[in-house]
């Protein structure tokens, strides 16, 4: 059998129930948009003399909200770099809510479809607030049963899931995400891991699936 093909075999035998999604990497790309939104909150404070550039943020995309300012300035005390990222956090929220970030191809269309046969939830590890904006200007909203992020308790993304998984009852959920940290989490949580390897990041093995499109899911699934 060829190798494509027995991957898009691999899920469907699992009989899922719900899918749960990672945001930045698999559902859209907002780090042209957040990058923009952080040199803009560098800007403010006499303490950076940096550029935030996409390949920067792309770079930490998946991380934890906090863990990302201690990768991206070790070189600040911890006051003054929970200073910046509160900065950058307000900074971001407000110039994602005019100018969103780019929607992977088919995103409407095949989550209509798995909407039809399947639960689904994001689980991310973002600020409050974010997930929020990607479905309000998505306008995808009415697919989504519920969805969990960092910001909520400052859980790690594994906590996370496994209360999506606990909250709504899921018998056998599935986990999409495009980074090694996403596979990490999913597994972590017991939670088989699909890997969308048109995102940020790299997973070698593991996965019951990789996906090279978005739209890739609707044949699988």
């Amino acid at each position: 059998m060829p190798e494509n093909q027995q991957l898009m075999d691999t899920p469907a035998k699992k009989k899922f129930d719900s899918i749960i999604f990672d945001l930045d990497g698999t559902l859209w790309d907002s780090t042209g948009n957040v990058a923009v939104a952080w040199q803009y909150a560098m800007d403010q404070v006499d303490y950076v003399d940096e550029v935030m550039t996409q390949e920067k943020v792309r770079s930490i995309t998946g991380m934890a909200y906090n863990v990302i300012f201690d990768t991206l300035f070790p070189h600040l005390d911890i006051e003054k770099r929970n200073e910046l990222m509160a900065i950058c956090a307000k900074s971001e929220l407000e110039i994602l809510h005019t100018r969103g970030g780019e929607l992977y191809p088919a995103l409407d269309e095949t989550l209509g479809y798995l909407a039809d046969k399947y639960k689904l939830f994001i689980v991310s590890n973002c600020q409050n607030g974010y997930i929020e904006v990607f479905l309000k200007l998505s306008g995808m909203e009415h697919y989504f049963s519920g969805h969990q992020c960092y910001g909520t308790k400052g859980n790690p993304k594994a906590e996370n899931i496994k209360d999506i998984v606990n909250d709504h009852q899921l018998k056998n959920p599935v986990y999409v995400g495009d980074t090694a940290g996403d596979y990490s989490s999913a597994t972590k949580a017991g939670v088989p891991f699909i890997f969308a390897n048109y995102g940020f990041g790299v997973v070698e093995n593991g996965q019951v699936a990789t996906i090279s499109s978005f739209g890739e899911l609707a044949e699988m699934l």
